[in-house]
């Protein structure tokens, strides 16, 4: 009787064996293609991340305007919500690999708090992308405190292993808040100052304010959008500054300002190889 129990036990654990090495080899081939298939990827989107209180819809008039300039592409809209569910809208052209992507949060209240969960939720709105698309490659625009969620996410989750992010184009992004001396930095701009070495530094930033006063667009000042130079200068492949004037440099108008979608077109899309170059660093 012991030696049919011992029989027994020993094919039990032949039967577990063999399930776990058939198991096994069936990840590491499902895994090596999901690989193969993200490298082997030639979509390149361009990712776009609105302020705070805006949403999915923030960029429609931006995205009609450069669909106009340059080639048409496909619009994909994501909103993530508190529990981490995503909700999509919009389609893809099979064909289509420069498409458009917008990322948008339930949660868009004004505060350092909400940035800070909105980075982790782009973070993980990017890891389904790459799951349902397979893409490594893309560019990203921020406006307003978009700007800042990438600039969070970078520093905390970015990994150039998973993705490699070429240029960051942030609009109107208020690094320092609202305050006006750039020589008091809020705390938000202490830890982003800190963590400045987390950068990728292959990366391209072009960061553009707004102006149609002496101090700002109205809502930003101008020296908060400049203080974005003691997170990016000299860390980072490429740092640019670069301001907009006139009456179309509002806040809320600078996504869709004439001089504004030539940026993106030229620096983001590279529509034309006309680009803001070097010699317009700070």
């Amino acid at each position: 009787m012991k030696k049919i129990v011992n029989c027994s036990a020993l094919i039990l654990v032949a039967i577990l064996l063999l399930t776990m090495i058939f198991w096994g080899r069936n990840y590491i081939n499902i895994s090596s293609k999901t690989k193969m298939k993200i490298y082997n990827s030639r979509m390149n989107p361009t990712i776009m991340v609105p302020g705070s209180e805006a949403t999915q819809e923030r960029f429609n008039e931006t995205l009609a305007s450069l669909n106009k300039q340059g080639k048409k592409h496909s619009i994909l809209k994501l909103t993530v919500h508190k529990d981490n569910s995503i909700s999509y809208s919009g389609q893809i052209a099979a064909s289509d690999n420069r498409l458009y992507i917008v990322i948008a949060f339930a949660d868009n209240k004004d505060s350092y708090a909400t940035i800070k969960k909105q980075a982790k939720w782009l973070d993980h709105a990017l890891d389904e992308l790459q799951k349902k698309y397979h893409f490594k490659n893309f560019n990203a625009i921020g406006h307003s405190n978009g700007g800042l969620d990438w600039t969070v996410y970078l520093e905390n989750y970015y990994t150039k292993e998973n993705f490699h992010l070429n240029t960051l184009m942030t609009i109107g992004t208020p690094y320092n808040f609202e305050v006006v001396n750039s020589s008091n930095h809020t705390q938000m701009l202490q830890d982003l100052i800190a963590a400045k070495d987390a950068l990728p530094d292959d990366l391209t930033v072009y960061n553009v304010a707004g102006t149609n006063s002496y101090d700002g667009d109205y809502i930003v000042p101008i020296t908060s959008v400049e203080t974005g130079k003691y997170i990016f200068q000299k860390t980072i492949k490429q740092y640019t500054q670069i301001t907009v004037t006139g009456n179309e440099a509002e806040h809320s108008d600078l996504p869709t300002n004439k001089e504004v979608l030539d940026l993106i077109s030229e620096n983001i899309l590279n529509n034309n190889r006309k680009k803001v170059g070097p010699k317009n660093q700070n």
